[in-house]
């Protein structure tokens, strides 16, 4: 039973982004190792959660062949990531979902457990709180990673209430949340690593490769 509930969990890939590390490129669309990046997360979500949408902004029908909702930004200006996070979370509340995972379209490692594993530690199904992941970074501390969370989405009222104050951080919105942070291992490379520049993508084309 405590492996039944994360699946019916809904997620939110965040790609509302504007890429300028990457040269403006629609990240969503950058291929790695052949695929676009939004395909190798969907195939690292699908077997987790029960629907999945994509937060992004600009013509949708780019994104047609995905099949997912396509949630532009609930606020003006691409006020960042907490813009999409509130655009998923009422999509969630709509389609009757308690809470919503978060991560973001340009995280292709992500960990095959990560939807149980918040949830868990949030408690859903009981207390209902946040949950964002953590690993290692190369000197062995834990690193947050509040783009990769579960959230509660009776939050989403105080989550517009803080954009519309002018807030802009993740990680500040995740610590005014109580939100649990829960440690991934990094093995041969780290669950979250996210791709910002072409380097990156070079660097995760040698990680993937055979």
């Amino acid at each position: 039973m405590p492996d039944a509930f994360p699946r019916r969990l809904p997620a939110v890939i965040l790609a509302g982004g504007q890429g300028r590390r990457m040269g403006h490129a629609d990240k969503a669309l950058c291929l790695l190792a052949g695929r676009p990046l939004l395909d190798h997360v969907i195939a690292r979500l699908a077997p987790q959660c029960a629907d999945l949408a994509l937060s992004a902004n600009g013509d949708a029908s780019r994104f047609a062949r995905f099949g997912l909702p396509v949630l532009p930004d609930a606020m003006p200006d691409h006020p960042g990531p907490l813009a999409g996070l509130l655009a998923g979370m009422d999509w969630a509340a709509a389609n009757g979902a308690d809470a919503v995972l978060s991560v973001a379209v340009d995280t292709p490692f992500l960990p095959h457990d990560l939807a149980a594993r918040l949830a868990r530690a949030a408690g859903h199904g009981a207390g209902q709180g946040a949950a964002i992941a953590a690993s290692p970074d190369a000197s062995g501390q834990m690193r947050a990673h509040p783009t990769a969370g579960l959230w509660p989405v009776h939050a989403r009222a105080d989550l517009r209430a803080a954009l519309d104050a002018g807030n802009r951080r993740l990680m500040a919105w995740a610590a005014a949340q109580n939100a649990v942070q829960v440690p991934f291992e990094a093995h041969a490379v780290d669950p979250f690593f996210n791709l910002n520049t072409p380097a990156d993508v070079a660097l995760a084309e040698r990680l993937i490769a055979p």
